[in-house]
């Protein structure tokens, strides 16, 4: 798994590592989970209960995750994603949803956005992008869930409007992580996913590259997200991309489309302390 200087691995005292934006202030806590030390089959921290994993099983695992990263699973906030573009303003009162019971998370929604203090902010992942938003100005934060079909609804522009129109936000000041997933490498689609970003998207070429196969192209989520954001005022410089592919590191990751369907989730974390 290759690390760039945007984004860095660390290790916790009780055995869990996980990735880190550099970009990010201090006020945030912040990470993205790997497969490692958890419960699950195999030691996974698969930290998604909707997956068929051991109920008790998943939650050890968001409380050791929770506790290595500097947060606790009564704060977390999580939604049943759906790839859609529904995005929620969650606060104090919202501590706990999805947390221990998956029926009880935010229904029918693929991001999160706060303003609130120890509301931490909690996605899953399997190939779908995670994207991190930080306002430094007015302390408030974003996660979105960036799928093929999120990414072509434009998710993540959405997410960040929202939070001009609730906080303030300026594009220009906003600080985004694109998060380990799927990369243009390991991830070949058809003319119907194809046609979905020709509708919404002008500049393609750093996006849609055709494949050896007829018809096929390689999709590149990441620079198709960091396109978006651009559009709307983010600069190129407060983008951080990962550049990790959750496919070709499915060992270290869970990977969807690698793993066939049969796999757990990694999670993004973000919060604001207090």
């Amino acid at each position: 798994m290759s690390i760039n200087d945007t984004y860095i691995t660390r290790y916790s005292p009780n055995g869990i590592w996980y990735g880190q934006f550099t970009h990010f202030p201090d006020f945030v806590t912040q990470a993205v989970s790997t497969r490692f030390g958890g419960y699950s089959q195999n030691n996974d921290l698969n930290l998604a209960l909707h997956t068929g994993d051991n109920t008790e099983h998943v939650i050890k695992n968001r409380t050791k995750f929770c506790h290595a990263v500097g947060s606790s699973i009564e704060h977390i906030v999580t939604p049943q994603q759906v790839h859609g573009e529904r995005i929620v303003y969650v606060t104090e009162a919202d501590r706990g949803r999805g947390a221990w019971n998956y029926a009880d998370a935010i229904s029918d929604c693929d991001a999160l956005i706060t303003d609130r203090p120890n509301v931490a902010l909690f996605l899953c992942f399997a190939d779908c992008v995670p994207v991190l938003f930080v306002d430094p100005v007015n302390h408030a934060i974003g996660l979105s869930h960036a799928g093929w079909k999120g990414t072509a609804k434009k998710i993540g522009q959405k997410t960040l409007l929202q939070m001009q129109k609730r906080f303030g936000t300026k594009p220009k000041n906003c600080l985004v992580g694109i998060a380990p997933s799927i990369g243009a490498c390991c991830y070949e689609v058809d003319d119907y996913v194809a046609d979905e970003f020709r509708k919404e998207y002008s500049s393609l070429d750093t996006i849609l590259m055709p494949s050896t196969e007829e018809g096929k192209y390689h999709l590149d989520l990441w620079q198709a997200n960091q396109l978006q954001l651009e559009e709307i005022g983010v600069p190129s410089d407060n983008i951080a991309i990962a550049d990790i592919c959750t496919a070709c590191n499915a060992k270290i990751l869970f990977s969807y489309r690698a793993e066939q369907g049969k796999t757990g989730r990694i999670a993004a974390l973000l919060a604001i302390k207090e």
